[in-house]
């Protein structure tokens, strides 16, 4: 009976045949492994045995691979790939987290740069390197270590957490309200200038989510202006333009600090959800965790009841 690992057995037969099929040619491949050509014609071989197809067609003159050897070269990399990558992280962070750590976020995040700040202060040896855009992303094919988005995940090769939950609040300042009043009901809101959001990808108007009427009405502000972006309709409702409605993490300064008002929670139904994603394959190393771990803690903080 053979005492070798069965796993590492056929993890250096993968090595072997990667070699093999980069270099085509089993001397090449033996010279750079330090063993004899037919040392690596044998474990190919017993691969192909192994696997019940031919990985390469040969000759005397060429050698050239097959298309199951081109699609088992292809899976072969990455599994050697992720093996190497764990490795490098254990090496690389057996201390604190440290690397470059690759995220998309959405572009409505901008707003919560204090947080990310603080992210930074806390693990000054990581390398944020950071990607806002509101399109969906391949989180595998497009190398992102951690996604965050809001909604639901379905691809089941992704891992997901949950960060935290936000709102919607409709916004004004004292100076708007003091100027035009304060609506009580939905249909008040005929008479107000409102402020929306345009989703950049689609061109279309986010929707305020005010709660139907009893006969099932919906309720559609009238538009007073639209921006891609959030950061321009608080600022717009903070110098009396008129109303916003937008996340409670956006404008949480705003209200703490009495510049911004809310009006009609009772009537604004919608929370969102925001979550982070990443490979389901991939080793969770310390620089991921961190992030992941730090703004589920720090992303929406505790409010008092």
């Amino acid at each position: 009976m053979s005492n070798h690992d069965p796993i590492l057995d056929s993890l250096g037969a993968l090595t072997i045949f990667v070699r093999a099929a980069e270099a085509l040619s089993f001397k090449e491949a033996g010279r750079q492994l330090g063993i004899s050509s037919s040392a690596i014609g044998k474990a190919i071989a017993r691969l192909e045995e192994r696997l019940g197809v031919r990985l390469f067609h040969r000759s005397t003159r060429s050698m050239t691979l097959t298309q199951e050897g081109q699609l088992f070269l292809e899976s072969c990399r990455r599994i050697i790939g992720e093996i190497e990558a764990v490795g490098m992280e254990f090496a690389q962070n057996k201390g604190a987290p440290r690397g470059k750590l690759r995220v998309s976020l959405p572009l409505v995040a901008m707003l919560l740069i204090p947080t990310l700040s603080r992210f930074m202060a806390a693990y000054p040896d990581i390398e944020l390197d950071m990607d806002f855009s509101d399109h969906m992303v391949d989180v595998i094919a497009d190398g992102y270590d951690v996604v965050v988005r809001t909604g639901e995940v379905s691809d089941s090769r992704l891992m997901a957490r949950t960060l935290g939950n936000f709102k919607f609040q409709i916004v004004g300042s004292p100076a708007y309200f003091a100027r035009r009043g304060r609506p009580r009901v939905p249909v008040d809101l005929a008479g107000h200038a409102c402020l929306y959001h345009r989703f950049p990808t689609t061109g279309k108007l986010e929707r305020w989510p005010l709660r139907k009427g009893e006969d099932g009405t919906e309720w559609s502000p009238p538009v007073a202006a639209a921006a891609s972006t959030l950061e321009p309709l608080i600022a717009l409702a903070e110098l009396g333009h008129g109303l916003a409605c937008v996340p409670d993490f956006a404008i949480r300064r705003q209200v703490d600090e009495g510049a911004l008002e809310r009006v009609l929670d009772e009537y604004v139904e919608y929370q969102g959800v925001f979550r982070a994603v990443w490979p389901s394959s991939r080793y969770l190393s310390p620089k991921r965790r961190a992030f992941v771990d730090f703004l589920a803690e720090h992303l929406f903080p505790k409010q008092p009841a």
